[in-house]
């Protein structure tokens, strides 16, 4: 401005008028360049989405990529709305076959769940770096690419979290996602067996049992927990989850209820839901920073497709990130390396990753009841045949019906421990069948302190990025995990375990020193498969976050991201409640509802926190 004053003041000789009139001409000159130049970048805008449009064949109110926890729960809530059209792209097959569940049994029956644990069929079947804190061990992560999601993959174990993890992240930036908050939306998705009450949902899509099998060994794991001095709790997802008890299974009339099972099918046949699965979206389509839709192969042929109003990432902790990145959207220095164009510099994509890390205690049983029979060919052909009759026996459960939570120490406010137990023993993520009647305890720390991220491995949306999720890099995790031996120990020691109870198999007797313990977690250790946090939700000033606590994506219009990757940190517990939660919670938000909210809901807190039990 003050160029324009100097020029006004060599004009010695013009009168006042004359000024305001050579000064005016210059503003409306700058204005009117302003303008054309606005007009300008619209008409190329124009041009481009016109370009778009003549591409494809419609468009959508909204496009929501991945059908798994989250995008299912959002498909079947966004199509309520009969003037809302919606389009959900799946990279993966449908969840049934010629509409059976039965032919697909591989996913519906629960007891069958390692078989998709162990190929790629219905599997991403990611892996991570070499660890260098685990001997360099390359460690794999199942994902779904199926309907469903990892809900058609998963142990089927239902698990919320404590309160506090809720409102530690209202803490962290995700205002408004306190446990007040969330618990609403819970119980808005369950229809828990049991029935409703402070805590439990009773008429919603998604239900929850509890474990039916009544196996010795899970009730001797309970009593011998009590015995060590831990409490019983009759609901680890109500008022206390601190202590042992029957574990939730997201199991129904002894089926796998997926989300596809809960959300998605019951919404197929509405006339605004187009669900195409198979169809692999490698990129969001822009105009400037607006997200206009999607371009996506199906049958080996590149389509786009429009959004009206918005595009809903919900691919989970690894896909949404990924997608993000190949767009445009992330670390500016990294996409530049690779040969993306920058739409927006969100250095937080990617960052943040989370994820827990379990061992199985195992113990060989001297009495024959373990699963050990159940997994011989013979037997498993008869548990099959009688689910395909009449979806009951051993196929109708994962078996993982008991578990707890604990403090690994004195002083910690809330639970940081958490273990499943099965009568049975699991080798290589099940890929190698069971060698004894054994059975075993999954236990890992909830909090852990090593963080890690995941990158692109090149433009190619068909690459898996890199993943590195960091594990082991704190002497705190170290600590943690070693707690974790001595107190699975401590438990099957009991009185309650005496007249089933043989040789240690893992760790194995002659693992007693710390130094032995570290060995034997580097070497035996594994993900629980709880990828999250990638997308972290925050406040704009955050520099890691990539969505506000509206979900929308910072920086970027009409773009949403709706999966686990946008806790802002993970919580004490099983990732699947917690990931419908948000879709939940979500469907909301993007409806313009106000939140549901549910205030001075009671929560346990332990007696004496000098005391670690």
């Amino acid at each position: 401005m003050s160029h324009l004053f100097k020029g006004v003041k060599k004009c010695s000789s013009l009168s006042v008028s004359q000024i305001h009139r050579v000064t005016g001409f210059i503003f409306k000159t700058q204005i009117l360049k302003n303008l054309l130049g606005h007009m300008e970048h619209q008409l190329k805008l124009s041009r481009t989405f016109s370009k778009l449009s003549s591409d494809n064949t419609g468009s959508f109110s909204y496009i929501i990529v991945g059908a798994g926890s989250a995008g299912c729960v959002l498909a079947n809530r966004l199509t309520e709305d009969p003037l809302s059209t919606v389009l959900l792209l799946e990279a993966g097959p449908k969840d049934t076959l010629l509409g059976s569940k039965r032919l697909m049994w591989k996913i519906h029956m629960p007891a069958a769940l390692i078989y998709n644990l162990c190929d790629d069929k219905y599997n991403w079947y990611y892996h991570t770096t070499p660890q260098k804190h685990m001997d360099n061990r390359i460690m794999y992560w199942p994902r779904g690419r199926v309907w469903g999601g990892s809900s058609s993959l998963n142990a089927m174990v239902y698990i919320r979290g404590h309160a506090e993890d809720y409102n530690r992240w209202d803490r962290e930036g995700a205002v408004g996602w306190d446990y007040e908050h969330c618990l609403p939306y819970f119980k808005k998705a369950q229809a828990h067996e049991l029935g409703p009450n402070q805590y439990r949902g009773g008429n919603g899509q998604m239900h929850v049992s509890r474990g039916r099998t009544n196996h010795p060994l899970h009730q001797a794991f309970l009593d011998a927990a009590q015995e060590a001095g831990y409490p019983f709790t009759d609901d680890m997802n109500g008022y206390q989850q601190e202590g042992f008890g029957w574990m939730d299974m997201t199991i129904h009339k002894g089926q796998r209820w997926s989300t596809a099972s809960a959300y998605l099918h019951p919404a197929i046949s509405r006339p605004n839901l187009s669900a195409k699965p198979r169809t692999l979206v490698t990129k969001i389509l822009f105009q400037g920073t607006k997200a206009v839709g999607v371009e996506y192969i199906e049958n080996g042929q590149t389509k786009k497709v429009l959004a009206n109003k918005e595009v809903i990432l919900s691919g989970g902790a690894i896909n949404s990130p990924q997608l993000l990145m190949l767009s445009g959207v992330g670390n500016a220095a990294d996409l530049k390396k690779i040969g993306i164009p920058v739409v927006c510099h969100l250095p937080g994509v990617g960052q943040n990753l989370q994820d827990h890390l379990e061992v199985y205690i195992q113990q060989k049983c001297i009495k024959p009841i373990t699963l050990y029979k159940a997994q011989k060919p013979i037997k498993m052909a008869k548990i099959g045949i009688e689910w395909l009759w009449k979806f009951t026996g051993d196929g109708a459960t994962a078996h993982l019906e008991s578990g707890g939570f604990i403090r690994s120490r004195p002083g910690v406010s809330h639970p940081d421990i958490q273990f499943h137990f099965l009568p049975s023993q699991v080798i290589d993520h099940g890929r190698v069948p069971p060698m004894v009647e054994a059975y075993q305890v999954h236990v890992g720390p909830m909090r852990s302190t090593s963080v890690g991220w995941l990158k692109l491995k090149s433009a190619d949306p068909r690459d898996h990025p890199i993943i590195e999720p960091n594990y082991l890099s704190t002497e705190t995790d170290a600590w943690e995990f070693r707690q974790c031996v001595k107190l699975s120990r401590e438990i099957f020691a009991q009185k309650a375990f005496e007249k089933f109870r043989g040789p240690e198999i893992q760790p194995g007797s002659n693992i007693q020193s710390d130094e032995e313990i570290d060995t034997f977690i580097r070497q035996k250790a594994d993900s629980a498969y709880h990828p999250s946090c990638t997308c972290k939700m925050g406040q704009p000033s955050d520099t890691c976050a990539v969505v506000d606590p509206q979900t929308k994506v910072i920086g970027i219009e009409n773009l949403r991201v709706v999966d686990a990757s946008i806790m802002p940190s993970i919580i004490s517990g099983n990732l699947n409640a917690p990931t419908i939660m948000i879709a939940e919670k979500a469907a909301d938000i993007i409806k313009g509802l106000p939140s549901l909210h549910e205030k001075d809901i009671p929560v346990y807190k332990h007696h004496n926190l000098e005391t670690q039990c």
